[in-house]
């Protein structure tokens, strides 16, 4: 993404907690799978929706973009049961994700025959896995109101507005935020700054 975010500067806070986070999401988002990365992305953003957690919304409508999914496209994902920009396997999946972020989950057997429809087992796993792991961040920067970075900010602003997005909570300076910066152990600031410049990136195709 560029940049470090500050749910995991909040997180550096437990070095063993922001390594274990790290390793999950080098598998779960990084990790090339059986599911389009786009797709995933917009997965991501779907779930967090659902879930509302507008600081995941921009962050994972900016990943989609950045994954090469038309911005048009990200535009729209609200509107995926009847914009002509996806297709009934995306439509599929979507919906899946939309339902499983409600609480409580609204997920049912039909949706999973849907899905079948479009989808493996393998490739089914894949975006449970997905779902699952924004389910515990949506949780954290939420519960947390984590303040939201300008990259992520100025794409939502340009093109999530007008369905709903707004910035709320997390426009920074909560009690959580002021006090991931001061006090973060050396081993995990390296481990930060590594992953900034070194780590894996996502996938722009």
């Amino acid at each position: 993404m560029g940049f470090v975010p500050n749910s995991m500067l909040i997180m550096a806070r437990d070095p063993d907690l922001l390594a274990a986070f790290a390793q999950l999401s080098a598998i779960i988002i990084v990790r090339p799978g059986r599911v389009d990365p786009g797709l995933k992305a917009l997965v991501m953003y779907v779930v967090s929706r659902s879930a509302g957690c507008q600081y995941c919304v921009a962050h994972t409508a900016n990943l989609a973009a950045m994954r090469a999914i038309p911005v048009r496209k990200v535009e729209q994902v609200w509107l995926y049961e009847t914009s002509p920009e996806f297709t009934e396997a995306e439509r599929s999946v979507l919906r899946f994700a939309q339902a499983a972020g409600q609480v409580p989950n609204a997920v049912t057997e039909a949706h999973f025959a849907d899905l079948r429809r479009h989808f493996d087992e393998d490739q089914i796993i894949e975006i449970v896995a997905v779902i699952a792991f924004f389910g515990f961040l949506n949780r954290w920067n939420d519960t947390l109101a984590t303040s939201l970075e300008p990259i992520p900010r100025d794409f939502a602003e340009r093109h999530l507005g007008a369905t709903g997005w707004t910035l709320g909570k997390h426009t920074g300076g909560t009690v959580a935020d002021r006090a991931s910066r001061r006090d973060v152990p050396l081993k995990t600031r390296i481990f930060l700054w590594l992953l900034k410049h070194w780590g894996p990136k996502p996938r722009q195709g």
